[in-house]
């Protein structure tokens, strides 16, 4: 499947905290997640939910000033987790990573939130602290599932978290995703036991549960999850504009629409970043129609990458995760799915 970290200079690093005997509304089960990007990095980001929690987005339209993104923090902790992007900021400004400005940096660090404050307890949720430790802690190595910002993250009545998926294009261009699925909506077909997308059935090779097995989770499905919100960072090596980026976004969003249902409700904070590392230049593919610009050939082309990315990446994160405060997993609701 392969990770975000396939794009070279990209590094993802994770802190959390998760009390094993955390329930619904007490202990802790929250945490952080930051994606490092090397330095000239161009960042954009698309949302589409209705109910964002976000910081330094506007900063990110391709018609603003500020180019280069530090940083990308994805939190746990709703409105209150957007505190973790103080503490990669002040990790970053002793790295001497920032915007120079006389006397000193200044780090540019876009972040999103998932809602997560019923998992654990409410008053329980990530810090500066948790940021500052996250982006400490990245490399090109990390773990998945049950981890930094997804430990308290939930995909329907089943647990989410953390999903990562890669390719390599023609030319040399690899692109990658990451995301926290924390979805109202529901990953996996209650009629059949399986993701929405066929593709994804036979390429995770999943087969079709046992009716007992189906019924029980038919039965979950009169709970309703107040969660929401799923939220995902693209990368590239390739060289593009801040408004290609915002393309790469857009596109990506796709990914989510193929495999969560529903998702962009009014309910949800949907959020995509992209981010450009510049490293590699392609040349122009001498069958681009005489209309479309080089640059608009490259974007369709990771734009559409991207979205098959998110949708694996989002299966990844919930395959991986593991119980949290009751919420169970797809491998242990529905085991018939891996015989």
């Amino acid at each position: 499947m392969g990770t975000i970290t396939d794009v070279a200079g990209i590094l993802v690093g994770h802190h959390h905290r998760l009390d094993p005997d955390a329930t619904l509304g007490a202990g802790w089960a929250s945490g952080s997640t930051v994606v490092l990007a090397p330095p000239g990095t161009v960042g954009a980001v698309d949302g589409r939910g209705g109910a964002p929690g976000t910081r330094e987005t506007d900063l990110l339209d391709p018609i603003n000033t500020v180019r280069h993104v530090d940083a990308v923090v994805l939190s746990g902790g709703s409105a209150y987790g957007l505190a973790a992007a103080d503490g990669v900021m002040t990790w970053l400004e002793q790295q001497g990573r920032g915007v120079a400005m006389a006397g000193g940096v200044v780090p540019i660090v876009p972040a999103a939130v998932i809602f997560d404050l019923p998992v654990g307890g409410w008053e329980n949720r990530p810090t500066a602290e948790f940021g500052a430790a996250a982006a400490a802690a990245a490399g090109t190595e990390f773990a998945l599932g049950t981890v930094g910002g997804g430990v308290g993250a939930r995909a329907g009545v089943l647990k989410g978290g953390v999903g990562t998926a890669s390719t390599a294009l023609p030319g040399g261009v690899t692109v990658g995703v990451l995301v926290i699925v924390n979805a109202a909506g529901d990953v996996v077909d209650p009629a059949t036991g399986l993701p929405w997308m066929a593709a994804l059935i036979e390429e995770f090779g999943l087969t079709a549960p046992p009716p007992g097995q189906l019924a029980a989770y038919a039965d979950r499905h009169t709970e309703l999850s107040p969660l929401n919100t799923t939220i995902a960072v693209v990368a590239t090596d390739a060289a593009l504009s801040p408004a290609g980026c915002r393309r790469v976004a857009v596109a990506a969003h796709d990914g989510l629409a193929r495999t969560i249902r529903p998702c962009h409700t009014p309910l949800d904070g949907d959020t995509v970043f992209a981010l450009a590392t510049g490293a590699v230049t392609v040349e122009p593919d001498p069958r681009t129609p005489a209309a479309m610009s080089p640059e608009t050939a490259l974007v369709t082309q990771i734009g559409a990458a991207a979205a098959d990315c998110l949708a694996r990446a989002v299966l990844v994160g919930v395959l991986a995760a593991e119980p949290v405060a009751g919420i169970p997993t797809y491998r242990g609701m529905l085991p018939g799915a891996f015989e």
